[in-house]
């Protein structure tokens, strides 16, 4: 039997107070999926379950992605059709990793959700991978272990950085920058040599798993693959 791989998406769609619509984002998923799909099974969540928002600004991004478009084409009911985060807590010993896609909704509501802590806790535990790709390490930015250590504590990792988020002009829109919270809960952080260049970390063999920004997303399911020996 394949092994399974949870997905977790943001329920987050609408940045209060403005006109901004966002979500996760599409290559964030759909060039990991390219490579995990053949090889695992992918169980999708969110915190509030059902449709989990897409961004739109990455769907015309990526229009000439040949593996974004054929995601967005062909595979809608898997976020069309999330299971409610909260019902996944405790069933860590189901699947073999979690990942989280990012796009600016993860700083929203996942970066503080109860249920994600709990179970990033939970496959921590149990020795099983947990990645991030892009805005999706602000998952891990409120992950203390049992003993009080920070998740993140003297390792090394990397998330969507301030010169990004500048460029893509959405400092001012945010609740935190990702690099700058890595840092300050202990994270050693790092970062391509040129804005929106490759970089997937993995350390603490495999066990924690981060990629910097959307060049990165398919670089990270390689690596959750690998992780996990398929």
């Amino acid at each position: 039997m394949a092994p399974k791989v949870l997905v977790v998406l943001t329920s987050y769609g609408q940045i209060e107070g403005t006109d901004n619509k966002t979500g996760w984002y599409l290559p964030e998923l759909a060039h990991p999926y390219d490579v995990l799909a053949p090889k695992t099974e992918l169980v999708f969540a969110s915190p509030k379950g059902g449709e989990a928002p897409l961004d739109q600004a990455s769907v015309e991004m990526f229009k000439s992605d040949p593996s974004s478009v054929e995601f967005l084409k062909t595979k809608e009911a898997l976020w069309k059709n999330t299971e409610k985060l909260s019902s996944f807590v405790g069933r860590s010993g189901e699947f073999a990793a979690l990942f989280y896609p990012g796009g600016h909704g993860p700083m929203f509501d996942l970066a503080t959700d109860k249920d994600s802590i709990a179970l990033i806790n939970e496959f921590v535990a149990a020795g099983k991978p947990v990645s991030a790709v892009c805005h999706g390490p602000a998952v891990f930015t409120n992950v203390v272990l049992p003993s009080g250590k920070h998740l993140v504590d003297g390792k090394e990792v990397t998330g969507f950085s301030n010169v990004e988020e500048d460029q893509a002009q959405m400092t001012k829109l945010m609740p935190f920058l990702l690099e700058t919270k890595l840092g300050e809960v202990g994270g050693v952080y790092k970062k391509a040599a040129e804005p929106w260049g490759p970089l997937v970390l993995s350390v603490d063999g495999g066990k924690l798993i981060t990629g910097q920004n959307p060049a990165s997303a398919k670089g990270v399911g390689e690596a959750i693959a690998k992780a996990i020996g398929v």
